[in-house]
Formats: structure tokens, sequence, C-alpha cells
């Protein structure tokens, strides 16, 4: 791995819990393998494009890595129909030959228009293509591309590693207009099927923070785990009841 610099933000508004101050740990790299990024996967980080990160907020650890042991996994009844609701219908389209399309960040602005409009979402929507591109596009390492499609018609796109341990979600988007069909829900479950079809061990999902809508969903996917920081592990979660709702 080749690092290039190092740094921590300053305490700012935190955009998952309001009443929280937050800042991260930054580690910007030019180069670095699969396998080393897993190592850092497993303590906690995440990244974006080379940017890697972690939470060092001040009074607060709410942001707990979680990922899914797929082996062990059992859809609930709601994920259950979901599949079944999707598999027909969407084709899905997955590349490590990543390219800018007008239609991909139409479809990245409309989503966080409407988060930003129905859950206040910070109003990032308007990223231009060399902020796309630096977050999803250049990467340290190949990364996937899963697209995917209704009647032809782009309606999904989430970006993955796959790793030595397992398949790493960095982020998906979909169109509004889909809502219905919980392509979120439907995502997480073709990753799920992925790992156990070529028997990679766990999906990881990113950052679990209760009271935090828009992340308490990956609790629904159980059994799973997340990352203590105190000890160093992955340890059996149980969130509390209204998560799994």
């Amino acid at each position: 791995m080749i690092s290039l610099t190092t740094f921590q933000t300053e305490p700012a508004p935190c955009s998952y819990l309001p009443d929280r101050q937050w800042s991260l740990l930054y580690q910007i790299v030019q180069s670095m393998t699969p396998e080393e990024y897993q190592g850092r996967l497993d303590r906690g980080w995440r990244r974006f494009g080379h940017a890697l990160f972690r939470p060092r907020c001040p009074h607060c650890q709410a942001c707990l890595s979680l990922r899914i042991p797929v082996a062990a996994f059992r859809p609930n009844r709601s994920q259950r129909r979901c599949w079944k609701a999707n598999v027909s219908q969407m084709t899905r389209h997955v590349t490590t030959h990543l390219q800018l399309s007008l239609d991909k960040l139409l479809l990245y602005r409309r989503y966080h228009d409407f988060q930003h409009r129905h859950k206040h979402w910070p109003n990032d929507g308007q990223i231009d293509p060399e902020d796309y591109m630096t977050s999803f596009l250049r990467n340290p390492f190949p990364t996937e591309e899963w697209c995917y499609y209704h009647q032809q018609n782009l309606v999904g796109v989430g970006y993955v590693d796959r790793l030595p341990s397992g398949l790493s979600a960095i982020y998906f988007f979909y169109d509004p207009d889909y809502r219905s069909h919980s392509l979120g829900t439907f995502h997480i479950l073709s990753l799920i099927a992925e790992a156990q079809k070529v028997q990679l061990p766990y999906v990881y999902l990113g950052y679990y923070v209760a009271g935090c809508p828009s992340l308490e969903y990956k609790a629904r996917f159980q059994p799973n785990e997340i990352y203590d920081p105190m000890t160093r592990t992955w340890i059996p979660f149980q969130p509390r009841v209204s998560t799994l709702r």
C-alpha cells in the first residue's frame, strides 16, 4: 500500500444523529491491494475511491461496522417477498470496466434530490462528473458496478468490492419511482446470494447507527455481526426490537 496522507476532520454536526458531533479519520492512498483493504475493513474502516475513513468522534461510538455471515443468513418474510417480486423482473449487469454515463449521473441526482426532499439528507444531489468519478470510478483496485434494469431502463446502481473474505457494499442508489420495489433490499439480497454462490463468508454493509433510519435497516438482515472497537473483534449483534420492524 502506498499512503499519500492521513488527517482527521474537525468535529462538526453529525449527519446521522442530530444531537451529536462527528469527526472522521482519513487516509488517502495511491494504491492498495484487496487483501490490504480487507485488513482495514475488518478493523472498522470504509472507503470511497482512494479515501479510506473511519469515525473518530468525541464522546460517541454509535457507528458500528456490520457484516452478514452468509452461510447462516435466513431471510424474513418481507425479504422473501422482495426477492420473489424482483428476481424475475430485474436484469442485472455486473462489470469491473467502470465508465461514467449520463443515465447513471442523472439517476444519482434524482435519488439524492428525493432523499433531500423527503428525508432531509444534505443536498449533494447536484454532484458533478468529476466528483462522481472520484467517489466511485477511480479506485485503488478493481471495483464492481452492479446495474439493475427493468424493461431496459436503468433503475439501480451499486458499487461493490470483491475481497478475500466477502463482498463489501460501497454505495447503492435507485430510481425513486421504483421505491415500492425495495431495490436497496433486493441489492443486498443479491449480494448475499452471490457470496453464497462463490463461497465467500461475508457481506459487509458498512456502518449501522441506532436512531438513524437510513442506516438502521441493515440490522434486519440476520444473523449479523458488528465490529467491537474495544475488543477489536466481530461479535454477534442483537439490535433493539424497533429496528427489526
